[in-house]
């Protein structure tokens, strides 16, 4: 087996998520099972995160809501790729579900870009609201026929605050700062409007370029920035709560034609509860992470986020109506 191991790294992104999937497939299948079907089910996350802590609690549902028909095998911590690329082995019916990121996939799917908009939610009980209601079941569907993944239910939860090396007493001082976000028109657009300079710059970079000044700062969630250490040089959190995290969690429409009415309900069900215990779990650990940081040294400073808002809504309308999502963002801004 191993003098012919073939170097994956050396293939196309598509191909070696579809060789790394047969491969498991292989590997997985030697043992058998007695289900009649085995979902594969990867994610990207470690063994403590709401990500793997979702996918068992999936498991454990659809056990008992098939019946034992279906069986559900879980391969977190990338091991199966990238996001994208877990979502790529989706689409050509390589692998059966995973979590995903909307951010990746809107070169796939428009209809995804419109959780990258800021200030998208009022608060928790808003964005569980859009999310369990009709406008997110909306989403889902338009996102699934833009991509024939199907969207079974959203996980998420860490709310998003600015990370800064110097303190953030008011607004004015964003100004000039140099912010690293991710490079999406929505996110630019409000943050050049409040005054900061959207720098783009790769993960695995920015601690480093905190502690040298190439970027006085990011915009993350407590618990990454407590794994990632990066309140050690960027010990200032503003309060901004611009965004909720969203994550899909999603299946291969392949896998699911594969399934019988009745698996298909239980899917679903499934899906919903465990989406629903995901959440919980990762807003109890955002929570958690951020008084975390505080114990180690961060310090917490309150923004005006009415004021933010009222800054940035209008050139985030004309940015929103350019990506043709107007109707959109004003049905998830008047959910609930």
């Amino acid at each position: 087996m191993t003098k012919n191991w073939i170097d994956p790294k050396a293939l196309p992104t598509l191909t070696r998520g579809l060789l790394t999937g047969a491969l498991v497939t292989a590997a997985l299948g030697i043992a058998g099972t007695a289900q009649a079907f085995d979902l594969r089910f990867g994610h990207g996350g470690t063994e403590d995160t709401a990500y793997q802590l979702g996918a068992e609690k999936f498991q454990e549902l659809i056990g008992e809501k098939s019946d034992g028909e279906i069986g559900v095998q879980i391969l977190g911590n990338s091991v199966l790729g990238h996001e994208t690329e877990m979502f790529e082995q989706q689409m050509a019916g390589a692998l059966d579900m995973s979590i995903i990121n909307p951010g990746l996939i809107t070169d796939f799917s428009p209809t995804a870009n419109v959780f990258s908009i800021p200030f998208l939610y009022r608060d928790v009980e808003h964005w569980q609201t859009v999310l369990d209601g009709d406008v997110g079941r909306d989403i889902a569907n338009q996102i699934s026929e833009e991509t024939d993944v199907k969207i079974l239910a959203f996980f998420g939860g860490g709310k998003r605050q600015v990370v800064s090396t110097r303190p953030l007493e008011n607004l004015d001082d964003i100004e000039g700062m140099k912010l690293r976000t991710n490079p999406t028109k929505p996110l630019i657009t409000a943050w050049s409007a409040l005054g900061a300079e959207p720098t783009v710059m790769a993960w695995k970079e920015i601690y480093t370029g905190l502690q040298l000044g190439a970027i006085d700062g990011l915009l993350n969630e407590a618990e990454w920035i407590h794994r990632m250490r990066f309140h050690e040089v960027a010990p200032h959190i503003g309060l901004s709560q611009h965004d909720i995290t969203v994550r899909l969690l999603t299946m291969s429409e392949m896998a699911w034609d594969r399934l019988g009415d009745e698996q298909q309900q239980a899917v679903m069900a499934a899906a919903q509860e465990a989406a629903h215990y995901a959440r919980e779990v990762q807003l109890k650990q955002d929570a958690e992470a951020l008084d975390q940081l505080v114990a180690e040294g961060a310090t917490l400073h309150e923004l005006d986020r009415e004021r933010m808002q009222e800054i940035v809504k209008a050139p985030l309308a004309e940015v929103i109506e350019d990506m043709g999502l107007t109707e959109l963002h004003q049905k998830i801004i008047n959910a609930g």
